[in-house]
């Protein structure tokens, strides 16, 4: 019984499940927000975000995002593949989406670029009834136990679909304005044969915009010192947020910065206006690029263990800017 009123406590939350992941260090990994960054470097590049979400509650979420992606310099294109898992320890949750990601450049003045892409994913969830022990399965008479059920619910237990975006970007040597657009199908996930619940368009406004603030001081400290303004508004159905913060630089090796979660539209009364505070901090050793983050959650919850994130990087072919022919995306 205890297991039928989980179940039927899990359906009446699956739009909870409808959400994207979204990660902490997308300002240093871009890849996880926006498919136009495929190949924005010019060179081969691959990497993988490890988050781990509330480790001390019962609602303990493990998400995992690996990428690969090349540019066709003759073509002015790009093309990676990207992998993303989720898993929810509580309820034995877990989703695996691969996407398919190409992206082109056009020089738009001597200075600007602009980069339209397009995504295609396969993706797969898993709502983890399998283990479950339903009444029509249990023969009383004879203490036998079955092994399969005729539960509607348990038919639908795994969900798999295609998943379209697409994504904008605009950028020069210090600064880039984004726009994504997930989900444009909306990819139907209901756990019934003839359900409909559609994963809910992901909206995300981003930029990452160069703050002169050193330029004026003539010290060694300062000019090989970069500081960039952060923003990223987010919107998926009832869900919205707006992440604001800043990043430092130095000599292009080392890096730090803060970002806070904000809900600029409320949607109950309880809802606070800063959600959670992150932190994070980056490092550049040859072609390896090294992140670590942690959130704060501001909200009153229980003592959740806040959010680790952990990226790792590599350009394969880090002297390929010494030539000169073309701007770079600027990220870290």
């Amino acid at each position: 019984m205890k297991k039928l009123i989980f179940i039927l406590l899990f359906f009446a939350s699956i739009k909870g499940f409808a959400q994207d992941v979204i990660f902490s260090q997308n300002f240093l990994v871009p890849e996880t927000l926006n498919s136009s960054f495929t190949g924005s470097i010019r060179s081969t590049k691959s990497g993988s975000v490890f988050r781990s979400q509330w480790r001390n509650s019962a609602l303990k979420t493990s998400s995992n995002f690996a990428f690969i992606d090349t540019w066709f310099e003759g073509y002015n294109t790009g093309l990676g593949i990207s992998f993303l898992n989720q898993k929810e320890s509580g309820s034995s949750y877990t989703f695996n989406q691969v996407n398919l990601n190409f992206a082109m450049a056009f020089e738009i003045s001597d200075t600007w670029f602009f980069r339209p892409s397009i995504s295609v994913g396969l993706g797969s969830k898993n709502y983890g009834f399998q283990n479950l022990l339903l009444e029509d399965q249990i023969n009383i008479n004879t203490n036998f136990i079955n092994t399969s059920t005729i539960d509607p619910i348990l038919l639908k237990a795994q969900r798999s679909f295609m998943d379209f975006s697409s994504s904008l970007l605009f950028n020069n040597e210090e600064s880039f304005l984004g726009l994504t657009v997930k989900h444009l199908n909306k990819p139907n996930i209901s756990l019934t044969e003839n359900g409909n619940v559609p994963i809910d368009i992901f909206l995300s406004v981003h930029t990452k915009y160069y703050i002169p603030l050193l330029e004026n001081y003539n010290t060694r400290f300062a000019s090989k010192s970069k500081v960039y303004f952060l923003s990223n508004y987010m919107q998926q159905g009832d869900f919205n947020r707006l992440d604001l913060g800043l990043q430092y630089i130095f000599e292009d090796q080392l890096s730090f910065g803060m970002t806070v979660a904000t809900v600029p539209k409320k949607n109950s009364n309880n809802t606070s206006t800063i959600n959670s505070i992150s932190s994070f901090a980056g490092i550049r050793w040859q072609g390896f690029r090294f992140g670590y983050s942690y959130d704060i959650n501001t909200q009153e919850l229980l003592n959740t263990g806040g959010i680790h994130e952990f990226s790792i990087s590599y350009d394969f072919d880090i002297n390929i800017r010494a030539l000169d022919r073309y701007k770079c995306v600027p990220f870290f």
